[in-house]
């Protein structure tokens, strides 16, 4: 299994939230934060349990707000067009 690191998506499985993509911003074992670059921008990650996320083991290198949303979407219309 491959470690969990900052800058990968990843995809919430629990809460209100549940099926959202987001980015990693930080992991604190056994917590992530993850960011959209809307609601939850880089200055409010959402604080997560590790096993309420399932990792896309993608890498961005997206650090800002704007970066985020739009590797975000291009993730997001990636996995529409292989579906």
């Amino acid at each position: 299994m491959k470690p969990i690191v900052k800058g990968m998506f990843a995809r919430s499985l629990a809460g209100h939230d549940k099926g959202r993509l987001y980015v990693i911003s930080d992991v604190q074992e056994p917590y992530v934060f993850l960011v959209d670059g809307k609601i939850r921008t880089v200055n409010r990650p959402k604080k997560k349990k590790l096993i309420h996320v399932q990792p896309d083991y993608e890498m961005t290198d997206a650090v800002r707000d704007e970066d985020i949303r739009k590797a975000l979407k291009e993730k997001s219309c990636k996995e529409l067009k292989e579906d």
